[in-house]
């Protein structure tokens, strides 16, 4: 009786492991301080819409997940050499997509913008010929859409480590412009006191819509196309518009 009831009992084990989706496996999405999209709370935890999305889409599907914060050229790299699975928010560029497998929908939108010391008489009306001979603080790793970085080569572009240097270069004079997007930078303006120091230029630099991303290996479509249908849903049934207002987030 045993000896046949125990290779049956093996056979049935299994079978439910070959059947166990790979999403039982712990997730690693990673991002920087992006905020209202990607942010470490006062208790310690993640929050923001991505944090949102990413739960409602993914944990009814059996995914676990976990989250990081890192410079966004860290972040970068470790999700496009597998160290991660999703990369949170990034804009979509041909250099980013040979390097990422791209969600399917954006889940976000950002305006991007210039900012300069008030009162300096600098002004673009979308004619970079305006920019030459500026000093433009540009944010390391950033992509600011196609038209601005097709013309990176014949600008003077100075590269800060984030929004806040940039804005306290900005402040100190040692820019004459900061290219950064409205929903990073009012914060920061906010919480150096600088809103009466620092304006921004009417006229925008580009729209950027935000994605979820993933290495580009096979191991990941499965993952990458669940996202996909999940998100679609969300999009459907008005739940990512009832996340964004909550979060305060444009969506496209």
């Amino acid at each position: 009786m045993h000896s046949r009831v125990l290779p049956r009992l093996l056979l049935a084990c299994c079978c439910l492991l070959l059947a166990a989706p790979l999403a039982a496996r712990e997730l690693l999405a990673i991002g920087t301080g992006f905020p209202r999209v990607f942010e470490q709370q006062a208790a310690g935890g993640y929050g923001g819409l991505a944090t949102s999305v990413l739960r409602e889409a993914l944990e009814p599907l059996g995914y676990r997940l976990r989250f990081e914060l890192h410079p966004w050229a860290r972040a970068q790299h470790m999700v496009e050499h597998g160290q991660g699975d999703i990369l949170i928010g990034p804009y979509k560029n041909a250099e980013r997509e040979a390097r990422f497998a791209f969600s399917a929908r954006p889940f976000y939108r950002d305006h991007i913008v210039f900012y300069r010391q008030r009162g300096r008489l600098l002004y673009w009306h979308g004619d970079y010929q305006e920019l030459l001979g500026r000093r433009i603080g540009v944010v390391r790793a950033w992509a600011y859409g196609a038209r601005f970085d097709s013309r990176r080569g014949q600008l003077e572009l100075v590269t800060v480590e984030g929004v806040e240097n940039g804005i306290k270069m900005l402040g100190a004079g040692r820019l004459d412009l900061l290219a950064s997007n409205q929903r990073n930078t009012r914060p920061v303006l906010l919480a150096l006191g600088l809103n009466d120091e620092i304006e921004q230029l009417e006229s925008q630099i580009d729209l950027q819509d935000g994605y979820f991303a993933f290495p580009r290996q096979d191991s990941h479509r499965a993952l990458r196309e669940d996202l996909d249908r999940a998100l679609q849903l969300l999009i459907e049934q008005g739940r990512l518009a009832q996340l964004a207002r909550e979060w305060q987030v444009e969506i496209p």
